[in-house]
């Protein structure tokens, strides 16, 4: 089994807002991964004392305890569990009830020797590469399907379509949120490889249009997850004119993890 992990910050005067782990058991049959992407906050903290990172540190640890510790437990139980456990420790001292309470998308996925059961939630992206090698992206697509001009604000997106009915959904302090992530199960025999990526180190394929999600795998066999960073990293530099950055982060912390079972 090869596993590789690698993370770079999107700018070093800020705090990398990702997390990420990946957990094998003693037996050394099968293993789970988990990666999250924290979403930055308002600037008036989002009625919070705590940061991205102190959140998703504990959202993710949790995440990682029960996906490796509570086999009975499926993917969408353990989520549940931690986003309540996380909600938990700072609900006397903060407004959880606050639109921007911090939060972030969730993708996650555990294997053994019958099969991957695999969740994402939010904008975070999932790869699974068959033997062949076809690949199959796992995504939650409900925020390419958001009605034009929801997104152009980000009032008008908490207002609108964050964490709401015919929006989008992300691991905040609502345990049913847990719910609303795509889920599902793949025979073992069907998965040769394993990729996630937060939307950082996805703009390889996403904005860029450097290839699509089978030549993205590519990459990160042959040149690892620092190789396919370091990539986004360049075309990002290479952008003066802001061709592809129309709006948002020149930089956005950028996280892969890849799994070959």
């Amino acid at each position: 089994m090869r596993i590789e992990l690698a993370t770079a910050a999107g700018s070093p005067e800020r705090p990398n807002e990702d997390w990420a782990a990946t957990a094998l058991p003693a037996s050394g049959q099968g293993g789970a991964l988990i990666l999250l992407d924290g979403v930055t906050p308002p600037r008036d903290g989002g009625g919070c004392v705590h940061s991205v990172p102190w959140f998703t540190a504990r959202l993710g640890g949790a995440l990682v305890e029960l996906s490796g510790s509570r086999p009975d437990l499926t993917l969408q139980e353990i989520l549940e569990v931690s986003i309540r456990r996380t909600a938990d420790t700072h609900r006397s001292s903060c407004d959880l009830s606050h639109v921007r309470t911090p939060q972030a998308t969730v993708v996650m996925a555990r294997w053994n020797e019958h099969g991957v059961e695999h969740l994402v939630l939010s904008d975070s992206v999932l790869l699974f590469e068959a033997h062949d090698g076809s690949v199959r992206p796992l995504l939650d697509d409900r925020l390419d399907r958001l009605p034009p001009g929801t997104l152009s604000s980000e009032a008008i997106a908490d207002a609108r379509a964050r964490n709401k009915e015919g929006g989008f959904f992300t691991a905040a302090a609502d345990p049913s949120v847990a719910s609303r992530a795509v889920t599902g199960r793949t025979p073992i025999d069907r998965v040769r490889a394993i990729a996630a990526l937060t939307d950082g180190a996805a703009r390889w394929t996403e904005m860029f249009h450097e290839g699509d999600w089978a030549d993205c795998l590519g990459v990160l066999h042959k040149e690892g997850t620092q190789g396919l960073i370091d990539r986004v990293r360049a075309l990002e530099d290479a952008d003066t004119g802001r061709r592809r950055l129309l709006r948002g982060k020149t930089h956005d912390d950028a996280t892969a993890v890849y799994a070959v079972l």
